[in-house]
């Protein structure tokens, strides 16, 4: 097995999709190529951020017949022996290259349920093309959102969602977004001053008197950054953002006077 091939097998590991010989396989493979654990993890993470953000959908009864449609025009079997060009397996991009073919191989090793397996690769890409209408390219981009772009939309689709907005002297600006019921939040610069490279902005949650550190940003070149605060938000808090020393505050409280306090409450 092939790491390409173990990519895809992490991938229906993670749908609970495979069968008992292919995940013996899948097994098998990761005890003897620790090295591969990365696809686990990605494959994990996709399917998390997939449920987290997507709202069931029924399909249409067109989508059942479309797809056999597509799984009846795509040959079963390969004929003659197929090759492949001896390539930096480290460097591949298997994302793009997609599913390896299947290939009947009198000496192979894989279980008999692999065809089966690629079957269901096949019909869940089809399936996820036809019910979502994402492109390749889309649902590429989509999986690899930034965390805080994503806990952003959340927040959004919170029934309790909730924005304020404040000015800088300098002319930027910083919106805070939070949703009591997700716990989670959001800050969204524009404008902000550069630092120098021995400065980064921190995040802190204000509860009461008490600053709580929420992770350190950066914005881009016109002050613009996405951040999401480290920890739960609690109704209340004060979402601020002070200047510190490169890695964030070193005693794990504000060094400086808030450059940025958006109330909650």
């Amino acid at each position: 097995m092939n790491e390409r091939e173990f990519a895809d097998l992490a991938a229906g590991h993670a749908l609970n999709a495979l069968s008992d010989a292919d995940e013996r396989a899948y097994q098998e493979a990761l005890a003897s190529n620790p090295h591969w654990e990365s696809h686990v993890r990605d494959a994990a993470e996709a399917i998390a951020a997939l449920s987290a953000v997507i709202e069931p959908v029924d399909p249409p009864p067109s989508v059942r017949a479309s797809l056999m449609a597509r799984i009846a025009d795509v040959p079963q079997q390969a004929v003659g022996p197929v090759t492949t060009p001896d390539v930096d397996r480290d460097d591949e991009d298997y994302a793009a290259a997609g599913p390896a073919p299947v290939v009947p191989d009198a000496t192979s090793s894989r279980p008999a349920s692999w065809g089966r397996r690629r079957w269901f690769t096949l019909a869940a890409s089809i399936v996820a093309v036809l019910v979502l209408g994402f492109g390749a390219a889309s649902f590429g981009q989509y999986l690899t959102r930034p965390a805080a772009v994503i806990a952003l939309q959340q927040i959004e689709s919170a029934p309790d969602a909730q924005s304020a907005s404040v000015s800088m002297p300098d002319g930027g600006s910083a919106t805070a977004h939070w949703s009591a019921s997700t716990g989670q939040s959001v800050l969204v610069t524009d404008g902000m001053p550069a630092l120098s490279d021995d400065q980064t902005y921190e995040l802190w949650f204000v509860r009461g008197e008490t600053p709580i550190a929420a992770g350190i940003f950066e914005t881009d070149a016109d002050g613009r950054a996405t951040a999401m605060l480290d920890g739960e938000f609690h109704s209340g808090d004060v979402i601020a953002v002070t200047v510190e020393p490169a890695g964030g505050s070193p005693d794990g409280t504000p060094s400086s006077a808030p450059v940025v306090a958006v109330a909650t409450a």
